[in-house]
């Protein structure tokens, strides 16, 4: 019967390593989950940041700001001629 334990105990061993190999995997998908959430952040304040400077920029402008031509496309203002 020391066929039968060997092959047991290789069944533990293998496992066993993939339970470490699992725990180490995790951490990793974990690391990779924490450097995406920090670059999505990064993101999200980059782009309050240009919107609070283009806000910002359209308070200086100075006035109401006024289209060209009353708004219509160039084929409309063609069909009105």
């Amino acid at each position: 019967m020391p066929s039968v334990k060997r092959n047991q105990l290789a069944v533990l061993a293998l496992g066993g390593a993939l339970a470490v190999a699992g725990l180490t995997g995790c951490e990793t998908t974990q690391d990779k989950a924490a450097a995406h959430r920090a670059e999505s952040e990064r993101i999200l304040k980059a782009r309050e940041k240009r919107q609070q400077a283009r806000k910002h920029h359209k308070s200086d402008a100075g006035g109401p700001k006024v289209r060209l031509y009353g708004g219509k496309s160039s084929r409309r203002r063609e069909g009105e001629q």
